[in-house]
């Protein structure tokens, strides 16, 4: 579902997405004209307190989320996802493909994105209470697993190149891995860390499961992540070609740095 508005005197022309997940929500305003953020904010959560009221104190100390918006889109911040291409995928069965990697219940809802240029769909279980706190907010929106966009970006990003090339998305507590080759996903997959031995551990296991060389595979991180973090220090250290991914062509399309766009690579491509 979109908020939209089709008498043109009435629109603002200005977009809201919203990125949550149980640590904390994350929002960026959007002039849809210029493609520039004009505003943006960050506020984490405690797992200690009921996440309706942390919501709805968010919504109180930022007023500019109860302003009128031509498009506002709620991106799902979790790991409870899997890919299944168009010819494996049956919306009536969302569940089975989930159970493999996802522990899942008869209670638990499912939706699912369908990413139509690359012929496949990322099944996911949304957060349905905090669905309901925004249904009373907004009446409206459309929504999405935060995966959907990482993917369909890289996959962009891949386009016109023939060689593998291996991306890692850091967030807090888990990271994403996803290959790609010309547009073609080849794999993705998330892991828990908590040091950058983990993290080392999980990457390293990825390469030898897919049979890619860490002395030939150009490896780009992205998310919270920057050259003087340890994690980035030590996928240095066993892979050759590793390097933080280049945001500089995206600066001035979003009005923000390129640590800032690295930082929060999937909002502001939402």
């Amino acid at each position: 579902m979109v908020v939209t508005n089709n008498d043109i005197t009435q629109k603002n022309y200005k977009k809201l997405s919203i990125q949550v997940s149980l640590n904390g929500l994350s929002f960026c305003v959007f002039d849809l004209i210029t493609q520039k953020i004009i505003a943006f904010n960050t506020t984490e959560f405690s797992r200690n307190k009921v996440i309706e009221e942390q919501l709805w104190k968010t919504f109180l100390d930022n007023s500019i989320l109860a302003n009128t918006y031509d498009e506002i889109v709620v991106l799902h911040d979790n790991n409870l996802n899997t890919f299944v291409p168009n010819s494996l995928f049956d919306p009536e069965f969302l569940g089975s493909y989930l159970q493999y990697n996802v522990k899942v219940f008869n209670t638990d809802l499912f939706n699912y994105d369908k990413i139509e240029n690359y012929f496949i769909n990322n099944v996911y279980v949304p957060y349905v209470n905090i669905n309901n706190f925004l249904i009373d907010q907004f009446g409206s929106f459309d929504y999405k697993n935060v995966n959907t966009i990482l993917v369909t970006k890289i996959l962009d990003y891949s386009i016109g190149n023939d060689d593998k090339q291996v991306f890692v998305h850091f967030q807090k507590n888990y990271f994403q891995i996803i290959a790609v080759k010309n547009q073609q996903l080849l794999l993705f997959n998330s892991f828990e860390y908590a040091t950058p031995e983990d993290f080392i551990y999980y990457l390293l296991f990825t390469y030898e499961q897919l049979q890619l060389s860490p002395e030939t595979i150009a490896t780009h991180l992205l998310g919270i992540i920057d050259k003087d973090n340890s994690y980035f220090k030590i996928a240095y250290k066993f892979i050759r070609h590793c390097s933080v991914l280049d945001t500089q062509k995206w600066t001035n399309t979003f009005g923000k740095t390129d640590v800032e766009i690295r930082h929060n690579f999937i909002l502001f491509h939402s």
